[in-house]
């Protein structure tokens, strides 16, 4: 159960919907981080009286220490400034919320400061698993996921009792704006078309994750290290209506899942309150009021980031930091109107054939993936 909270990205989808959880349990919020928007933060801070502010973007965190002058709020910028914030004594979880590789060392920093871990920030465990999953071991801390399917799949599993039980983990996908869609249909969808998701509100760059796949292709790996499970025994289902959230199939084919309205507040709160339940700011399930749950099989051959997850997981090493680096630039690039939708999918593909995978030694391995991955997109661009 969190007393005291550190919040990586407060004015973001999660951020705020975290402060929102924790102003309803009365949590203290001792940490707030934002990269540019001087105004949210400006309005967090006199609300939750923080200790720590830090704007990523050195500019905006000047005008930040202008704007709250006033206050008892101390300012920081960068990257220095996001690992005080993950790192400081009088906060014992730090809510990673910050998108992209970014929130690598911020949550490596974490765990060694013996602080849980409310992890929404997949890349981290995409780029880094088995050197993140094994630092939070070294450390005897929680990482406790908060991303709607991996909260769906660890509440799912506090109903099996021991691992030999588990078949299987079959992760769930809206399908993003363009389910049903082939490839003839999607050359010259817009940035707007790839924005417009049908279920959730989330950031740009996870919204075009959602449309080219990619995001359910980076929860695939990130369910590999959050649950050893092996790659081949991770399915995904396209179910369109967001209301089961993911499930798990146990060896005598019994499947268990989890269920609730399309909500982030339900998993954050789980994530900070775990292994406790309480009241929820959310709206009850009426599921005659859902009507129909369907499900479909994924179009991997359309959608060419999934494929290219799986793949990257198989080979191992660093190529999943690679296939995760190539779809940060391509994905920036695209709703910067640099490239077409469908390219995002083929730099991904091509990024793990091309470029070698090494072992994962230490944290720097990672960041030169990154970098080599982000390079050979920009060279083919």
């Amino acid at each position: 159960m969190t007393n005291s909270l550190s919040i990586l990205g407060s004015t973001g989808s999660i951020g705020t919907q975290a402060i929102d959880v924790a102003q309803k349990l009365n949590m203290k919020v001792t940490a707030l981080t934002a990269n540019i928007n001087v105004k949210v933060i400006e309005e967090q801070i006199r609300l939750l009286k923080p200790e720590l502010a830090v704007m990523y973007d050195e500019a905006s965190a000047k005008a930040l220490r202008i704007a709250v002058a006033d206050t008892d709020t101390k300012v920081s910028s960068g990257m220095e400034g996001l690992l005080e914030a993950s790192y400081m004594e009088t906060a014992d979880t730090v809510l990673n919320s910050l998108v992209g590789m970014i929130g690598l060392l911020p949550t490596l920093t974490a765990a060694k400061a013996k602080k849980n871990i409310a992890l929404a920030n997949k890349e981290t465990l995409v780029a880094g698993g088995d050197l993140v999953m094994r630092t939070v071991k070294e450390n005897g801390v929680k990482l406790l996921p908060v991303d709607s399917e991996h909260s769906a799949i660890f509440q799912c599993l506090q109903g099996c009792p021991k691992e030999s039980l588990l078949k299987k983990l079959i992760l769930t996908a809206s399908g993003g704006p363009f389910f049903g869609k082939r490839e003839d249909e999607l050359k010259n969808v817009t940035v707007a078309e790839a924005l417009n998701h049908p279920n959730w509100s989330m950031g740009a760059k996870i919204t075009v994750d959602s449309a080219s796949m990619m995001n359910k292709g980076l929860e695939i790996i990130e369910a590999r290290w959050l649950f050893d499970v092996d790659a081949d025994n991770i399915d995904v289902v396209v179910h369109r209506q967001s209301i089961i959230h993911s499930l798990i199939e146990f060896v005598d084919n019994s499947v268990l899942a989890q269920l609730g309205l399309p909500d982030m507040r339900i998993p954050i709160q789980y994530a900070l309150t775990y292994p406790n339940r309480f009241e929820s700011p959310v709206s009850s399930l009426n599921l005659w009021e859902v009507g129909t749950l369907t499900f479909d099989k994924p179009d991997y051959e359309t959608f060419k980031c999934l494929t290219a997850c799986k793949d990257a997981l198989k080979i191992g090493g660093t190529a999943p930091a690679i296939a995760n680096g190539a779809n940060e630039a391509a994905n920036e690039l695209f709703r910067n109107g640099k490239l077409k939708f469908l390219q995002i999918g083929e730099l991904v593909s091509d990024s793990i054939k091309l470029i070698n995978s090494t072992p994962i030694v230490k944290v720097e391995d990672v960041l030169e993936a990154d970098k080599a991955a982000r390079d050979f997109v920009l060279s083919r661009v």
